[in-house]
């Protein structure tokens, strides 16, 4: 079969490598799309090290092939890439996503950069007809932040505050609205704001001096019930423990790398906020992501703003090291 082959960081490049067996209680897809993420150019740079060579790719959806008795070929599918043993302490808990004997597909393993792949029976999910592949990919995204909302309560009629309107945050925006909330989303760029107004924000505010105060006004001056914090910056955390009412939560999505800062750590106490993170997702986060999308709760058509052949992989990773307008999430098409 043909992959997009990672040799060493930085080359890219179109392969040829054998077509998996799928074995007992495995299932074989041909991967249709890929979407690809900041994991994937960090993989792809060297930042995060994979043993080599590797076929990235984690973001998936295709059509099964070979499903023996348990799924029918033919079956078009979303992938959950993150595979775990099933029997250690935290699997028995159900805290999947925790296994330390667990990995990512596209890191840890071959990925969805391939014409085929080959994955635990458990880990593929079918998809409505109303669904085109072309947007599934974008549901891997969407489960990391409805597992992230299920760390906290939302009811109707909360203020929800989005800090960063990138992909995670512009779905956490319409699950928040999903959820009945009042949703204010905070970026910099002017047409990100805009976007997430277009999904279905109330209100949306510059990320800037003015902010914390604009919520205080928004929210009678009580500062908001719930804080969700995309951007992993700490002076961006600091506003959010600012613009949180007494008794509010505040759920950390994005990915802090920071190893010390300076926060208000005061203000955690004097405020009793409640602190949650939330990471990856586990498999009972599939089926109702998979029904909010086809539902069109939650729309993914307008972040995928390019489509790009998987040959053009190398490009799209580059596309991926500057934040500009106008890009969104990139979606490649397996077209070998």
């Amino acid at each position: 079969m043909k992959a997009i082959v990672l040799r060493a960081p930085g080359q890219l490049g179109l392969d040829s490598l054998d077509r998996p067996d799928p074995g007992p209680n495995r299932v074989l897809v041909r991967v249709t799309h890929s979407g690809i993420c900041g994991t994937d150019l960090g993989i792809f740079s060297g930042r995060i090290p994979v043993k080599y060579p590797r076929v990235m790719g984690h973001e998936m959806a295709g059509e099964v092939v070979e499903g023996g008795d348990s799924i029918k070929a033919g079956t078009r599918v979303i992938i959950d890439p993150a595979y775990n043993c099933g029997t250690c302490f935290f699997c028995k808990e159900g805290l999947f996503n925790l296994c330390p004997n667990g990995g990512l597909i596209g890191r840890d393993t071959d990925g969805g950069f391939a014409e085929y792949l080959a994955v635990p029976r458990k880990l593929v999910f079918p998809l409505p007809e109303s669904l085109p592949n072309k947007n599934v990919p974008l549901i891997q995204v969407l489960t990391t932040c409805y597992h992230g909302q299920q760390r906290i309560t939302i009811r109707p009629g909360d203020t929800v505050v989005v800090l960063g309107l990138g992909v995670g945050g512009m779905l956490h925006a319409q699950l928040a609205k999903a959820a009945g909330a009042k949703v204010i989303g905070v970026a910099r760029s002017e047409w990100k704001r805009g976007l997430a107004k277009k999904l279905g924000a109330d209100i949306v505010l510059p990320s800037d001096a003015t902010t914390v105060g604009a919520v205080k006004e928004a929210t009678d001056g009580r500062g908001a019930d719930i804080v969700i914090e995309c951007t992993g910056k700490l002076p961006v955390l600091s506003e959010g423990i600012a613009m949180a009412r007494p008794g509010a939560q505040i759920l950390l999505f994005g990915i802090t790398s920071a190893k010390e800062g300076a926060l208000p750590f005061y203000d955690l106490y004097f405020k009793e906020l409640t602190v949650q993170n939330g990471r990856a997702a586990v498999g009972k986060d599939f089926e109702p992501s998979i029904a909010l999308a086809a539902s069109g709760k939650v729309q993914l058509d307008p972040l995928i703003t390019h489509r790009l052949p998987i040959t053009e992989a190398v490009e799209s990773m580059k596309m991926l090291e500057n934040d500009v307008d106008g890009r969104m999430k990139i979606i490649l098409e397996n077209t070998f």
